[in-house]
């Protein structure tokens, strides 16, 4: 870890503290982290001590089965792993007097490399094998969704998380005037992305009774993903200063649209100005196609090496589909008629499939790019982008065809048109379509984040299935 002499502004934060936060992202994408004395912070070149239980428990704190999680046995004692600072990751928290900030990742002490499992760290190999294999880097995008509700921790809990006040009545997208009704909080979320360095494209209204919806600014993968994670944990900052609590859980009402975590990724080379998704820029990249990257159709404006990349995301998706969809509640957000992806598919300009494709003349040459659509709020940034940038360098390298034509109209999405299939309907089948062997999944982010992962998603699956909901109780309690 070394000190930036540049950086006046954390020079003079850090000269201004007695502690400083340290925040590293688990499995689930929470953010866990602790205050560190700013002197033992200057000395800690080569990491702190934080405790492995970060990845052998789940979102609520319970520690996973040993037979599902390894790391998880207690004969281990649950020892420290090390988690390093990045010194680049820097910013001050506003709701916390301006504490500074640092983002960590989490490395084995005994072999010194990173901890599969670490979503940071994970992405940044992949982000390395990009430019080392293939001389190509990313950019990409979010969008988040999420439903506000006048709700505190300790009102959620009394109400076993039913009946719960929405910020706002009905439904009323791009609204020019509903941000006023809560304009301290609205405006609050703003004001303290702005301090932490997390540009917004766009913030407005979504439809749906309390819905916002953000457009977090395109950049290089690490440092979008930075800015997503710490969006979640600033919009749920601030909506504690006002007795409101966002959520981004991908369905919270049954009969409303989820919340989607929309995902944009572009590439270029490393060596060659320009997005490799344009056909005029890849036409003079040194990666030529030997066969043809469709079979009798075309995909107007787009690039042989979009049609690379974007069949290698085609072909991961089943097995990726519990990262994109990590949560059981994941699945009720990806139904029929809900403007939601439910099979394996691409269109362009198409907002019922799984990947819309957005070319000219929507965009310019310049901003050609995928939309992945089938990620929800809920999943973790880190993961997201880590799978989508994995699967679609494999195809890259593989230069594989596009499999099928691009979707017009989906008239019927729960069957598919030729070539289509249908995604997991639950977390279970999701996560067996990862464990099994020789999956993409496994081929390309690797056997130890997979074990680890899909360890974590039947942990979830197992919970669910000993659970008793309110439906079955309001259901079946007086009439069976």
């Amino acid at each position: 870890m070394e000190m930036s002499q540049d950086n006046e502004q954390m020079q003079e934060a850090l000269a201004n503290t007695s502690h400083v936060k340290l925040s590293g992202c688990d499995i689930d994408g929470v953010a866990r982290g602790k205050l560190v004395h700013v002197g033992k912070f200057a000395k800690a070149k080569d990491g702190l001590g934080f405790c492995n239980v970060v990845f052998a428990w789940d979102c609520h704190d319970v520690v996973y089965s040993p037979r599902d999680v390894p790391l998880a046995d207690e004969e281990t004692g649950f020892p420290d792993i090390v988690a390093v600072p990045d010194i680049s990751s820097f910013r001050v928290v506003p709701w916390e007097r301006n504490i500074p900030l640092f983002l960590v990742e989490f490395f084995d002490p005994k072999t010194s490399l990173p901890m599969p499992m670490c979503p940071r760290g994970l992405l940044k190999r992949i982000v390395k094998e990009g430019i080392d294999e293939l001389g190509i880097k990313a950019f990409c995008g979010v969008e988040y969704e999420f439903f506000n509700f006048r709700e505190t921790p300790e009102s959620v809990a009394e109400k076993q998380g039913t009946n719960l006040t929405k910020l706002t009545p009905g439904m009323f997208g791009y609204s020019c005037t509903r941000p006023v009704l809560n304009a301290n909080y609205f405006n609050g979320i703003l004001d303290a992305c702005n301090a932490m360095n997390i540009p917004l494209e766009g913030y407005h209204t979504e439809t749906g009774p309390g819905v916002y919806e953000v457009a977090i600014q395109y950049s290089d993968p690490v440092t979008l993903c930075d800015n997503a994670h710490l969006f979640k944990t600033a919009a749920k900052s601030v909506g504690l200063q006002h007795g409101i609590m966002p959520t981004f859980m991908a369905k919270p009402h049954f009969n409303l649209p989820g919340c989607s975590g929309h995902t944009h990724v572009s590439i270029s080379a490393i060596d060659l100005p320009g997005n490799l998704f344009d056909p005029a820029t890849a036409a003079n990249w040194s990666r030529q196609p030997s066969t043809p990257t469709t079979e009798g159709f075309e995909v107007p404006h787009t690039s042989h090496v979009l049609h690379w990349f974007l069949a290698g995301v085609l072909a991961a998706m089943p097995s990726m589909h519990a990262i994109f969809a990590p949560t059981i509640n994941s699945y009720k957000r990806l139904v029929e008629n809900y403007w939601a992806p439910i099979t394996v598919s691409y269109g362009v300009e198409n907002r019922t499939a799984s990947i819309r494709l957005i070319t000219p003349p929507t965009a310019p040459a310049s901003a050609t790019r995928l939309e992945i659509r089938v990620p929800g709020a809920d999943a973790n940034p880190y993961l997201t982008v880590a799978a989508i940038l994995a699967a679609g360098y494999d195809g890259i390298r593989r230069q594989l065809p596009l499999p099928f034509p691009p979707a017009e109209i989906q008239k019927d999405l729960a069957g598919g048109r030729s070539g289509e299939r249908r995604l997991a309907r639950d977390l279970r089948e999701a996560t067996e379509e990862m464990a099994q062997e020789g999956s993409v999944a496994r081929r390309v982010l690797g056997n130890a984040f997979v074990d680890h992962y899909v360890g974590t998603r039947r942990h979830e699956w197992r919970i669910w299935e000993r659970a008793v909901t309110n439906w079955e109780v309001s259901r079946y309690f007086e009439v069976i």
